[in-house]
């Protein structure tokens, strides 16, 4: 749902352990481990927190996912956490509670909410073309940077390039001008603005935009602007050469499309992803950063309008779901849409997002899974938020 399918995965070499389909097997048949609601609901509201949990159950039975965790937030405000599965696949351990996982292409809202506010400032104009921050360095074959604006970029109407198609697999750190070098050397897509597409490139370059225009570093910009802000606990941009999950975790896992056997993929560096999807956060954090952005604590009026002017958005997203400027609305079941984005990780996957009147709902599942889960995923989303 959330973007073109990362490289495949690249070991940190410290826990990459190949594991058969037997393992997964066998850690279904240790018993589907769950955690109901943190309070008894009210008796009315009883399916409401049993659809959520039967949800996560079929994942992990019927998609065989090794574990599947969920954060909602309901009409009423109390926020509920679920998990089934099995945490660590080598030692059977307990899924932790709303536990933090790489939230992958939930990174480029925080990513967007920076620039937007940057806008805000009238340090960056929507609709001035990149090279007014990046003079001369995004060219290429059919690539002039003078004729891409800020707003394509965020839009994804660019045609830029996808890198993250071209990436090797090589396991070593990668530096954002290397991913942009990397993207320039292949032909655009399409004009700016002849058509809509998914790039992560898009968002390489508004991260590019955001060190030149404050000269501090990306990371610094959305800890102190977006993280402190709205008082994300569990979320961070992972340090340069950072390869573990700084707090209680699921193990993530990889699938071998080749013979289908596991590979723990927790531990490695994530900076081919950078402004795109390097983040690390949990369900409940993401439905906090949501909610923040919706309910304009994290923008002006004027910068969260523009970000929430949609276009139709195509693959990877479903029927229906529109892009804005780095946030995505989906249509809901029960009427209206709901607001956020999704990642797709190696060794993760996240689903979520809020509604206007303030509900939430975050599901994470711990390997990067086929179209039919994540639309299993899309469909739990829907239920929580629908009740």
């Amino acid at each position: 749902m959330h973007e073109q399918a990362w490289p495949r995965f690249r070991s940190s070499g410290r826990r990459a352990v190949r594991r058969g389909i037997a393992a997964a097997t066998a850690a279904v048949a240790l018993g589907v481990m769950t955690t109901g609601a943190v309070a008894p609901p009210a008796a009315g509201a009883a399916a409401w927190p049993d659809s959520v949990q039967r949800g996560l159950d079929t994942l992990v039975r019927t998609d065989g996912v090794p574990a599947a965790l969920a954060s909602v937030r309901g009409p009423d405000g109390r926020t509920r956490t679920y998990t089934a599965g099995v945490g660590d696949l080598a030692t059977g351990a307990e899924v932790p509670r709303d536990g933090q996982v790489r939230i992958g292409s939930n990174t480029k809202t925080f990513t967007a909410v920076v620039v937007l506010q940057l806008v805000g400032e009238g340090r960056i104009r929507l609709d001035a073309p990149v090279d007014t921050y990046l003079p001369g360095l995004v060219r290429g074959k059919g690539i002039d940077g003078r004729r891409i604006t800020v707003r394509r970029l965020l839009q994804q109407n660019s045609g830029l390039p996808d890198y993250s198609k071209y990436l090797g697999d090589d396991i070593r750190s990668y530096d954002p001008r290397e991913l942009l070098d990397l993207a320039l050397r292949h032909e655009a897509d399409f004009a700016p603005g002849a058509k809509w597409a998914y790039s992560n490139t898009n968002y390489l370059v508004a991260g590019l935009i955001v060190q030149q225009v404050t000269g501090r570093p990306l990371a610094e910009e959305i800890g102190r602007r977006v993280i402190e802000r709205a008082g994300l606990r569990h979320t961070y941009f992972p340090a340069p050469g950072e390869v573990s999950i700084r707090e209680p975790h699921p193990s993530g896992y990889y699938r071998d499309p080749a013979g289908g056997s596991l590979a723990d993929a927790t531990e490695w560096d994530p900076s081919w992803a950078w402004a795109a999807g390097q983040m690390v956060s949990t369900n409940s954090d993401l439905n906090r950063f949501f909610t923040a952005l919706l309910a304009g604590r994290l923008l002006p009026k004027a910068q969260l309008d523009a970000m929430r002017t949609t276009v139709p958005a195509g693959y990877p997203f479903p029927a229906g779901a529109r892009y804005g400027l780095g946030i995505v609305s989906t249509p809901l079941s029960c009427g209206g849409v709901y607001w956020g984005h999704g990642g797709s990780m190696t060794g993760y996957e996240t689903r979520g997002g809020v509604t206007e009147d303030g509900r939430a709902a975050g599901i994470a599942v711990t390997v990067q899974p086929g179209q039919a889960t994540k639309d299993r995923m899309g469909a739990a989303v829907d239920a929580a938020l629908c009740r």
